[in-house]
Formats: C-alpha cells, structure tokens, sequence
C-alpha cells in the first residue's frame, strides 16, 4: 500500500513518467549499495535480532511519513527521502529475512516449496495492497496508506516475538568486514551455478522487471482513470503472481528448476508484448495477470537456487547479491525506462520490454541448461583425487 501511494503521489505531483522512474530509483538503489554489507551483517551476527532491528526501523520509517504528510506541506524530495531510508533498511532486512527461511525448515528438502509459499504471501500482499490502496487514496488519501502500513508492523514484530528459534551458533568473524564482502563476491564466482541465475536476473530487472513504473501512465493515460485503475492494474498482477507462486509451491522435488525459470521469462515477455498496446481494461487486466504470472518465478526460483546452492556460511552474502541483482538494477531500469517512454511512449516502450525477455531467455539458454558442479563438490572433488586416494563409488558419481 505504502509503495503504491508513493508512487501515485509522485505522479499526481509531477506528472512525470521520468520522475516515477526516478521514485523507483530512490526506493530500491540504496539496496544495491548496501546489501553486500546487509548480507555479510546477516552471516556474522543473530539473523532474528537484525530482523527485528529493521522491522522497527520500519516501523518508525512509515510513522515519520505519516506524520510528514499529514501535518506539513511536504515536497517531493521529501518522500524520495523516506524511501532512500526504508530501501537502506530493506538492504540490511532481506538477506537476514530470506536466510532465516532455511534456518526455520528442518526437512531441507522442503525448503523449495518452503521458499514459493513464502513469495506466494508476498504476493497476496502484492495482490490485496495496491487494490486497497487504490480505494483509500480515493476515499482518503496517501497519509492513511502511510499509517495502515505504520500499524500493521505491529502484527509482524509481535509474530516475530512469537517465534521459536534453533539456538544461534556465532560464526568465526573476520577482523576486516570488507574482506568478508570480498570473500562473499570471490565465491559467487567460483560458483557459476549461482552467479549465471543471479546475472540473468540482473538483466531481466534492469531491462523488464521496471515495466511497472509506468503503470500509473496506463491508468490515466490509456484506461483514462484515477486511483482505483492503478489499483487494478497493480491487483492483476499482484493475481497472476500468487498463481504462479502457488503452482511453483506445489512443485514436486527434483523438478528443473531452471527450465521452468527459462519458459516463464518466455511467457513474461509475451505477455508484456499483449498489454503494451492494449486499450479495452478487462483484457489489459488478464495480460498483466499472465505478466505476473511470468515475472514472479523470476524472483522466486532464483532465490530458490540461490538458497538451496549456497553454502551455509556464505549464504546471507550470495542472498545479498540476489538483492543487488533484483533491488540494484530495477531502479535504474527504472530511470531508463521513464527516460525512455518520454520519447517513444509508455506503450512503445512496455513492448520493447516484452522483446528485452525474450531475448534474455534465449540467449542465457544454453548457460541454463549446463549442470554445474557447486563450489563445495568441486573442492570435496580435489581433496578426494589426491594421490593414493581410492576410487570410490562415490567419488565416480561425483566425477560424472
């Protein structure tokens, strides 16, 4: 709801596709910044009290705007402000948030549907705010999204109090923080398997995921509507991803991943292609439903394989460079595609996004379909083909 309101009163304010862009870019590149440091805080110290941390920092984040816009004449700056603020705690809250999700599963190999239940309540999140916000910002205004989401932070930090935990193990610290982000990016490279899905997903943010910047132009330009539109334009999306989350849930283990990963890239382009020029709002609402459907798995399995890959000790640092991939890039994908639009139109550009997917799908295929040895196998591998060392069954399977 918070995000919605901001951005329509940026729009409201500037009527500027560029400065919807550039609303994007507040609230997401502070995460690219900082999340090699978030996610190196997320591995040295107690993921649930840095989780908490930040939820209260939210907290107060989203009272402080509630007041602001309530009670003073706020400006523009002001708002990109608040949302440079919460995309710093954002950076420091996610690797701890997605960390604690292997940490709480004990069956590990639940953790996959574990992991597309959770983005399944994300995205009814997705689903139910906008179209919320889209009837409050009608009825009441942007200040009293501001507060329901104030409010509702005391549900997530009681939940959060309510939580059993396994007993936190320290972990051996570095004295140089630095070098722990350094050895987190030097990992990422010896481990393809992860980094090629992290670097596809940087692409897809920064030339598709933005899509939605312009969706408030949709709803008054295109549609030729107010808040509610927007909200419904938001909501479809917000229902074709919790399809999608929900189908990735149920899953069976062993499935590849990473296919799945490939064709829904396929339909997410596809589907952008349809609504970029579409006029009539009920089949607008179905292809940006079909779109979420296709841009949720993006984020989904690449967490999955990001978290079910990594390694214990470096997992809060390859989650970090998730955040950079899918949080860093969008903001500036953000920029340009409001750049963009200002010349060749939101439509125009909605279907050279569509294009972009396609072209990323098929040219990051064949890296896809490659079964890369992770970077633990691959020194259990060294350390096993040593000299005198027989072999084993075991070792034959894993050669192969």
């Amino acid at each position: 709801m918070q995000r919605t309101a901001v951005y329509w009163v940026v729009y409201e304010k500037t009527q500027s596709a560029f400065m919807l862009g550039l609303a994007v870019f507040a609230s997401q590149f502070p995460s690219f910044l900082f999340s090699p440091l978030g996610g190196v805080v997320s591995d040295r110290y107690n993921r649930y009290r840095v989780l908490l941390f930040t939820q209260i920092a939210s907290l107060v984040q989203a009272a402080v705007l509630t007041i602001l816009v309530f009670f003073t004449h706020y400006a523009i700056w002001e708002i990109y402000l608040f949302s440079v603020l919460l995309g710093i705690i954002n950076a420091f809250d996610v690797p701890a948030r997605q960390s604690m999700v292997n940490d709480i599963i004990s069956r590990k190999e639940d953790l996959p549907n574990a992991i597309a239940l959770n983005s399944s309540m994300v995205n009814a999140a997705r689903l139910l705010g906008p179209a919320v916000s889209g009837i409050v910002l009608e009825n009441f205004g942007a200040a009293v999204c501001f507060l329901i989401n104030a409010v509702s932070f005391i549900a997530v930090i009681s939940s959060l109090l309510l939580m059993r935990l396994p007993a936190f193990v320290p972990q051996r610290k570095s004295a140089n923080v630095f070098a722990d982000v350094a050895a987190g990016w030097n990992y990422l490279r010896r481990t393809p398997s992860i980094g090629t899905v992290i670097l596809l997903l940087a692409c897809v943010s920064l030339l598709v995921l933005p899509f939605n910047t312009l969706l408030a132009v949709y709803a008054r330009v295109m549609f030729r509507g107010g808040a509610a539109v927007f909200g419904y334009l938001n909501s479809a999306i917000g229902l074709g991803a919790v399809t999608g989350a929900f189908f990735l849930a149920s899953l069976k283990p062993g499935v590849n991943l990473k296919k799945v990963l490939f064709i829904n890239l396929l339909v997410f382009g596809l589907a952008l292609m349809l609504f970029s020029h579409m006029q009539q709002l009920p089949f607008a609402l179905l292809f940006a439903a079909l779109a979420g459907f296709g841009m949720m798995s993006q984020t989904t399995i690449s967490n999955t394989i990001v978290q079910t890959g990594a390694n214990a000790a470096m997992r809060g640092r390859a989650i970090s460079y998730f955040v950079m991939a899918f949080s860093g890039m969008q903001p500036l994908g953000g920029l340009l595609v409001g750049l963009v639009s200002e010349y060749i139109s939101a439509p125009n550009t909605l279907l050279a996004e569509g294009i972009a997917a396609i072209i990323i799908a098929l040219s990051f295929w064949p890296f896809l379909k490659k079964d890369y040895l992770r970077e633990e196998d691959r020194l259990e591998l060294v350390e096993l083909e040593e000299p005198g060392v027989a072999a084993t069954p075991a070792l034959k399977t894993l050669q192969q």
